[in-house]
């Protein structure tokens, strides 16, 4: 059955993470890691949670946004569903798993998944733009940091020429579609074009756009407030933003799976920068990781049961 094989390859994820969290804390000491741990002030809790579910609806809008441009109409329960049923293969490469929306939508709605796969394409290609945007707030971080945003930003717009040119656009894709595992994921590439093009235009662009930056910096605030709960205050909350924008898109280039690991030592490196010590910073990497990936997790597999799951194959 196609979901269960989904729930084994997620469980070797998750077998993963726990094995190099558990490597990051055995590396340091003990005791001062419990100690740091013990520190955090449930007070926050509330508050953190919140910051990510709004988050999450900011998102949920934008995914909504993208769905009516193509004139395709789902109740919003059932949508929202199915979007919170996502963020349970959110730590994949790339994200990549999200594309079970598509699947969802073709199974309760019979939406065809070549029209709303290439979707979930776009939604990474606002993350980055959003990304970007936030992290240049707080890129003196890194010494070379504008020549990383320059080189990021240079990607970005040739990734745009090529979504905008129809000829580029076919010759990446049938350099894509022969890739056994793309192909498998996405289909028929015939629809691609029509479906991300007008995607990406006009108000669309903007107000999408707009909907990302308003994303980063509200998960940004959330790891702000972790760091406020364990007490540390030597980062502010601009730098912090840029910090885990900065570490997510360094995670999400490694294609590891939700770049466990990279992410995480993205975040401990830039924030031992701001004079946190190492072990602390690395503590702090993986609560910010369980709060703004891993609680997701959990949530996306709690609505995946509540939307009947896969159809078995």
């Amino acid at each position: 059955m196609k979901s269960t094989s989904t729930y084994h390859k997620f469980l070797i994820v998750i077998i993963i993470a726990i094995i190099i969290y558990s490597t990051f804390l055995l590396i340091f000491d003990f005791n001062k890691i419990y100690d740091k741990i013990s520190e955090f002030n449930i007070f926050y809790l509330p508050l953190i949670l919140g910051i990510v579910f709004a988050s999450w609806l900011v998102l949920f809008v934008r995914w909504s946004i993208l769905l009516k441009n193509l004139h395709i109409s789902i109740p919003i329960k059932s949508n929202l569903i199915i979007f919170l049923a996502s963020f349970s293969l959110s730590a994949t490469p790339g994200q990549l798993g999200e594309l079970i929306k598509s699947k969802l939508l073709k199974d309760k709605f019979d939406v065809p998944v070549s029209k709303t796969a290439p979707l979930v394409f776009v939604e990474r290609l606002y993350d980055l733009i959003g990304a970007i945007v936030v992290s240049i707030f707080g890129i003196w971080y890194l010494e070379n940091g504008f020549i990383i945003i320059g080189i990021m930003t240079s990607f970005l717009i040739f990734i745009f020429y090529i979504l905008r040119s129809k000829y580029f656009f076919d010759k990446i894709s049938k350099i894509l579609y022969n890739i056994k595992f793309i192909r498998n994921k996405l289909g028929d590439f015939s629809n691609t074009f029509g479906v991300i093009n007008p995607s990406i235009k006009g108000k669309l662009l903007a107000t999408c756009s707009l909907l990302s930056i308003s994303y980063w910096f509200l998960i940004g605030c959330a790891a702000y407030l972790v760091l406020v709960s364990f007490n540390v205050h030597e980062i502010q909350l601009l730098n912090m933003i840029s910090i885990y924008s900065s570490s997510l898109i360094i995670g999400a280039i490694s294609f590891i799976p939700g770049g466990v690991g990279i992410t995480e030592g993205s975040i401990a490196g830039l924030l031992t920068l701001g004079g946190i010590e190492l072990s602390v910073a690395l503590v702090l990497g993986i609560m910010i990781r369980i709060f703004t990936l891993w609680f997701g997790v959990g949530i996306g597999f709690i609505f995946l049961k509540l939307s009947g799951g896969l159809a078995k194959t």
